[in-house]
């Protein structure tokens, strides 16, 4: 059976890196309660979240 770490690490980075770019380059609006920029924080967990998980993938591979 093969490790969901890997594929999972790369769904998370690829879509990190997609969200993250629409929260530095996108239209700035906030969330309707928050004047955070929600988009820009979850992408940086995202990818922080799939690169833990594609390393965790492919330390173990080896």
């Amino acid at each position: 059976m093969s490790d969901l770490r890997t594929p999972v690490g790369i769904l998370f980075l690829l879509m990190g890196i997609i969200v993250t770019a629409l929260g530095l380059f996108g239209s700035h609006n906030t969330a309707p309660l928050t004047d955070v920029n929600v988009n820009l924080y979850v992408g940086v967990f995202m990818l922080f979240f799939g690169g833990g998980m594609l390393w965790l993938g492919l330390r173990n591979a080896s």
